[in-house]
């Protein structure tokens, strides 16, 4: 079985989307749909912005989310028996499977984007890579810690991210290197993602996501805060309003889509940060790049 996975914050690149632009009318005409909903030429800056114009939440997931929805809309024999998103992947994979039209999908990011930002400025708050150290002691640092840390992004074995306050984050690194990590790295976020810091990001969310049309897809969608295929629209709107503040169970994702019989991963977006994780979570699994 064919499934396809769609990347999310940190794929980007300058550069991204421009060969698709260029090379499909049909690309072009989603392109310039995208600029006017979001009223501002974001391929502007995707295709010849800078780095750190790039970087910007408000920009980033809505170019990620754009590169990888389109690729899809023009790639030849796009046929998925099944979808997963790392994170802001997760509303590409929808359109995708045909449970969000693309403009309610691209308004639903920018809104993300925009209110994670702005949960971000309530207080200082990060992320860290754990490298190394089993997912259960990993928690168990965690939970023992006053300040707020949580497990965040369930990677692949051995590779977990934590998030948290500032003080919770760096006081849990600290003592991951001394329960064996070996290498507990403060990543250059902006702010305390898939964690309860986001309690507010998610309030604000879920308004617009209720008053979002979602329709039954035509294959499963792998959500992360479950790892499990959903295919009622009711289901999949409740896992998406919960996705800001829990975990990216993407290691149980992908089990669960090798146990339910995936034999492709196809990513299909900016990179290929998920070819390599699923090859890590399994080395027997087939992975290629959608073009």
């Amino acid at each position: 079985m064919k499934a396809y996975v769609f990347p999310g914050q940190g794929a980007q690149f300058v550069g991204m989307g421009k060969d698709l632009y260029e090379q499909h009318q049909a690309a072009k005409d989603l392109f310039e749909r995208a600029n006017e909903i979001l009223g501002f030429r974001i391929t502007d800056i995707m295709f010849s912005g800078t780095e750190e114009q790039l970087k910007e939440t408000k920009v980033t997931q809505p170019a990620i989310f754009l590169h990888s929805v389109i690729q899809a809309a023009v790639a030849e024999d796009f046929t998925p028996e099944m979808v997963a998103g790392h994170s802001l992947g997760e509303f590409s994979a929808l359109v995708a499977n045909k449970v969000l039209a693309f403009e309610d999908a691209l308004r639903l990011v920018s809104k993300r984007a925009l209110a994670m930002q702005a949960a971000c400025e309530e207080q200082p708050s990060t992320m860290a890579a754990i490298l190394g150290l089993e997912d259960e002691k990993v928690e168990q640092i965690c939970a023992e810690i006053p300040e707020v840390v949580v497990a965040a992004n369930y990677n692949c074995p051995g590779q977990l991210v934590i998030s948290g306050s500032v003080a919770g984050v760096e006081e849990a690194c600290e003592r991951m290197k001394a329960a064996g990590a070996k290498r507990a790295l403060v990543l250059p976020v902006g702010g305390a993602f898939h964690s309860p810091l986001m309690k507010s990001a998610e309030a604000e969310l879920e308004e617009a996501i209720m008053n979002t049309k979602f329709r039954k897809g035509i294959c499963p969608v792998y959500q992360n805060v479950d790892a499990r295929p959903h295919l009622d629209p009711q289901e999949i709107q409740q896992n998406l309003i919960k996705q800001l503040t829990a975990p990216v169970r993407w290691t149980q994702s992908v089990q669960q889509m090798l146990a339910d019989g995936a034999t492709l991963f196809m990513e299909c977006g900016p990179g290929k940060v998920l070819q390599g994780l699923v090859k890590k979570i399994d080395k027997t699994a087939e992975v290629g790049q959608v073009s």
